[in-house]
């Protein structure tokens, strides 16, 4: 597996994990950990579970191809079986390899798999933990301060694979036991974490924003002791392991140990390895590249954190560690899409200090960024050094213009207008002086009529709006709103509500729809898991289930005071 700088890596045989009631879930083992715990990858050979008996036969070049794949058919969940043995099936097409890793960056030459510090290369090499206990398999996907050492060293990566399209992933397993990076913890994630993950990673990815996808969960009956809220009072859990895959898992802080460490040449070949596999519109022999690369990586960052405020999602621990080199949203633990509007939300209650609130995301990039362009600047000459810390000043106005785009489109405002801005904060200001909620504002914005607008006249359906339209200045808003509507050329009234219903979604994984899913799970009733993720591949689209379910419906007085935290 792979971790941080430092990662494992596998290319051996197959590791086995765990028995479900039925038969065996078999896992490619012999992964490669990172040494700031990111990427640790297993390739899970099963679909749902009912299916086992998963051979695979390594090949040239670290490959690997499936020989053999069985279907219980017998099973009652057979039509959601046969999907996914569908899926399984194409692993037929897949080529998995870790060559071009172990090829150019070193490995870790103690192969003993004990907690230490570790220098002077990118992978060491460990194997998954199996669970004792049985193994279901919940759902398959379609796809501040330096501590010394980033991650919590959990996470193994298998390799990369190749799809039919000549698309290659990093697979990586989390939750798949200790590792050199794992500090005090077990290595272990619980159920509770794993579901929420590989739910949001997903929600996400439809929502087109940036992120890291969620392969397939499983859960054991393996015990995983937690102190959920670091209030002494620990409990045990169920273990599970989610399959996660990304185009890559290095992020500011594998750089950033490597520079800490004084490692400057193995910093500048990982920097260069980077470069040519992940950024190919930049000259890896161009005596600028880092340059370049320092520059994509704070516009694409500030894009990305534009995108999280679009729909209201706070990360919950924007650190170094947990941002990506390819601008992709990673490492889904107390994240929480906002209810009530509120720019100092905080989702995760270990947060004490706020420093993570959703309103602060954008200066947490820009820290980001200055820790990245830190750990880059002993391999840049003077005026390289000025160049950057120009590029590094641009950040705000490249957020700040992207963020502007992305409420326009989400007001289904055309063109310019001196007065767009001021629209903006305005709504903003209602929502908050009225708590209202953030993603059904603007999404009923866009169902309802301009007329129905005009005469202040909101009708039952509409909650969140009748909920802004009780405070003194909204019929201000309202024929300010009207005003600027007009303004949009060659624009209906239809192809305005049509154009916003297709930016404003109707479903976001809001924090007490996932619980109440993971209090299914925990009773092994996976219905919720599974509805979610049906309903979460379509959020801009109306779901009779969904609504039955209350997923755009205000937030059930039950979940009025849910927490989270880091734990998991």
């Amino acid at each position: 597996m792979l971790q941080g700088a430092r990662r494992t890596i596998t290319n051996f045989p197959v590791a086995y994990l765990g028995r479900s009631r039925t038969r065996s879930i078999g896992f490619l083992s012999c992964c490669l950990i990172r040494r700031l715990q990111f990427p640790r990858l297993l390739l899970l050979g099963v679909t749902c579970h009912a299916v086992v008996c998963s051979l695979w036969r390594p090949g040239l070049a670290g490959s690997a191809s499936l020989l053999h794949l069985h279907s219980n058919k017998s099973n009652p969940e057979q039509g959601y079986c046969e999907r996914e043995v569908r899926l399984a099936s194409s692993l037929d097409f897949w080529t998995l390899s870790s060559e071009n890793l172990i090829a150019v960056l070193p490995i870790d030459p103690v192969k003993e798999n004990y907690v230490r510090k570790v220098k002077n290369c990118v992978f060491s090499i460990a194997f998954p933990t199996p669970f004792k206990s049985r193994v279901h398999l919940v759902a398959v996907s379609k796809f501040g301060i330096w501590a010394d050492q980033l991650g919590d060293g959990r996470a193994h990566l298998i390799g990369i694979y190749m799809n039919r399209q000549g698309e290659k992933w990093e697979l990586q397993l989390k939750g798949s036991g200790k590792t050199p990076y794992s500090r005090n913890g077990d290595g272990r994630a619980v159920l509770r974490s794993s579901v929420r993950e590989f739910l949001c990673s997903e929600a996400m990815y439809y929502l087109r924003i940036p992120t890291s996808r969620a392969a397939s969960l499983v859960v054991s009956d393996d015990a995983v002791w937690r102190d959920q809220f670091y209030n002494g009072n620990v409990v045990k859990e169920r273990g599970a392991v989610v399959l996660r895959v990304a185009k890559s898992w290095f992020r500011i802080g594998s750089l950033e140990i490597l520079a800490h460490y004084g490692e400057l040449d193995l910093l500048r070949m990982l920097l260069d390895f980077i470069i040519q596999e992940h950024f190919p519109s930049i000259d890896v022999k161009e005596p600028n590249r880092y340059l370049d690369f320092f520059s994509t990586v704070v516009s694409e960052t500030a894009q990305l954190i534009a995108l999280w405020m679009s729909v209201g999602f706070a990360h919950g621990v924007c650190n170094t560690d947990n941002f990506s080199l390819l601008s992709i949203t990673i490492d889904y633990g107390p994240f929480g899409f906002m209810e009530a509007y509120n720019p100092d939300f905080v989702p995760n209650t270990s947060d004490d200090e706020r420093r993570y609130k959703i309103g602060n995301q954008a200066n947490i990039g820009m820290f980001n960024l200055n820790k990245l362009l830190q750990a880059l600047n002993p391999l840049l000459d003077p005026r390289q050094k000025q160049l950057a810390a120009q590029i590094l000043e641009g950040y705000p106005i490249l957020y700040d213009t992207r963020f502007r785009e992305l409420f326009k489109a989400k007001l289904g405002l055309l063109g310019k207008s001196k007065g767009d801005d001021d629209l903006i904060a305005f709504l903003l200001h209602l929502m908050e002086k009225t708590e209202a909620d953030f993603t059904m504002t603007f999404r009923q914005l866009s169902e309802i009529t301009q007329s129905q607008l005009q005469e202040l006249s909101i009708p039952q359906q509409f909650w969140a709006l009748k909920m802004i339209s009780k405070h003194k200045l909204f019929p201000a808003w309202v024929s300010q709103y009207l005003l600027r509507l007009k303004s949009n050329m060659n624009d209906s009234d239809s192809e305005r509500r049509k154009r916003m219903t297709t930016v404003n979604p109707r479903y976001v994984l809001k924090n007490w729809m996932v619980e109440s899913a993971v209090q299914k799970a925990e009773r092994n009733d996976f219905s919720e898991v599974h509805l979610l993720q049906q309903v979460l591949r379509r959020p801009f689209q109306k779901h009779s289930a969904a609504e039955t379910a209350g997923y755009s419906s205000p937030t059930p007085s039950w979940a009025k005071d849910l927490r989270v935290s880091c734990s998991s």
